[in-house]
């Protein structure tokens, strides 16, 4: 089941279980958009592979397959790239 991270890793905005612009790669690591096509330029700083929109879970499913409440916030992964 995927996780829906609640947070871009990179800038810490909210990215609640309806955002359209939440982005992931193969392992899940969550990025919103314009991190993605901003510092990131498009690879994922935790594991180098690409990203994708993240689906959308129907809102009558979140009470039984509620999204991750645990933030991952590494604002250096996103330094590194930038630079």
């Amino acid at each position: 089941m995927l996780e829906l991270r609640p947070n871009c890793e990179c800038c810490d905005r909210d990215l609640p279980p309806g955002a359209t612009d939440a982005m992931i790669c193969s392992f899940e690591c969550t990025f919103c958009a314009d991190c993605v096509a901003g510092p990131l330029g498009g690879a994922c700083p935790n594991c180098g592979g690409g990203f994708v929109a993240r689906p959308i879970r129907p809102a009558k499913l979140l009470s039984k397959y509620p999204p991750s409440a645990v933030r991952v916030f590494k604002p250096e992964g996103c330094a590194d790239r930038a630079a």
